[in-house]
């Protein structure tokens, strides 16, 4: 067997895939900020007058992949220190 089959098979091995998978989450959530700001930022460029309107839809849903983000890093330092 080889070794990656090895440590996913152990206790540690488990936890170090789910904080993995935690982290993947945080970092898609990070990716998709930076799509809403780009998207958001070409939409006030085709209507300046629409900018008030963007801007509070960009703010809030930036902040609940924010949130998103901060929830996925607590459960990896939970799961790499707690149950580490």
């Amino acid at each position: 067997m080889n070794t990656l089959a090895l440590l996913a098979m152990t206790d540690t091995g488990v936890k170090a895939l789910a904080a993995a998978i935690a982290i993947l989450v945080a970092a898609v959530a990070a990716i998709a900020m930076g799509i809403a700001i780009s998207k958001a930022l070409e939409g006030i460029a085709r209507q300046p007058e629409a900018e008030k309107k963007i801007s509070k839809s960009l703010i809030l849903g930036l902040v609940f992949l924010e949130t998103c983000i901060i929830y996925a890093l607590v459960v990896a330092i939970l799961i790499i220190f707690v149950l580490g």
